[in-house]
């Protein structure tokens, strides 16, 4: 069964420029540059009929190219924080090409995902990392900011059943043309 996900690539320029983040942070499992990514929809592991339907219906879905602009870092967990990201900001037309997502899944037969959206690039995973470690590299590294960036596509990812971070293989494209 394939594990697998809807997401934007990040050039390689913004990649470079996120990669500069790594380091300095105790319990971090850093994600390697090549799998950076803004996950629109993760689906998870299912069947190989499913992931046809999937890709086949992914296909009907008609949007403009998005601007994509990193601002800011974050993270998941509060007081246990698991995950650094940065910060993608939201906009109308990047919430509207994941909504329409959600719905093609859930008429396939798919769970709804339940938590809220939030675009981001995940940086690294945590494990055992303080609060204030955290607050103290956030610090650090004051406010980042990367050029904004044209995304012409979507893809369809898989990825090892495995505990994140990749590798992940594109296995389908899909143009983001007016």
């Amino acid at each position: 069964m394939p594990r697998l996900f809807t997401g934007l690539e990040l050039p390689s320029s913004t990649g470079m420029m996120l990669s500069l983040m790594r380091g300095g942070l105790r319990g971090a499992r850093w994600v390697d540059p090549e799998n950076y990514h803004i996950t629109l929809r993760f689906i998870g592991d299912i069947d190989d009929r499913i992931a046809d339907e999937v890709a086949y219906e992914l296909a009907r879905v008609h949007r403009a190219p998005l601007t994509i602009k990193l601002t800011g870092l974050g993270t998941f967990g509060g007081t246990k924080p698991h995950a650094l990201w940065a910060r993608v900001e939201p906009t109308q037309e990047l919430a509207e090409l994941q909504a329409e997502q959600e719905r093609i899944l859930q008429r396939l037969g798919l769970q709804a995902e339940r938590r809220k959206y939030t675009p981001h690039v995940t940086l690294a995973r945590l494990r055992g990392t303080s609060p204030g470690e955290l607050a103290h590299w956030l610090e650090m590294r004051g406010e980042f900011s990367a050029p904004a960036f044209t995304a012409g596509r979507f893809v369809l990812y898989s990825a090892k059943a495995a505990v994140g971070g990749g590798p992940y293989l594109v296995e389908e494209s899909y143009p983001l043309a007016a």
